[in-house]
């Protein structure tokens, strides 16, 4: 699934850090600390949103029904 525009324990709006976080810390040549100082995440509850969300769109993607099976049943 994609990001969540908010934090669920604070609501600070960390949707658009996202692409900037994959970005560095991808790379594995700035440490976590600097990454979340770069992007103003000073919080845990913001850093565990980022560090443990797990993207599940292409998972989810193999199960799709083809939109012909649907018109059918």
């Amino acid at each position: 699934m994609i990001i969540p525009v908010r934090c669920f324990t604070c609501g600070k709006v960390i949707g658009n850090k996202w692409e900037k976080f994959l970005e560095l810390a991808t790379g594995g040549k700035v440490p976590m600390d600097q990454v979340f100082s770069e992007l103003g995440i000073e919080r845990y509850c913001c850093k565990r949103m980022l560090v443990s969300h797990v993207n599940l769109i292409g998972f989810l993607s193999m199960y799709d029904l083809p939109s012909e099976s649907l018109k059918k049943a």
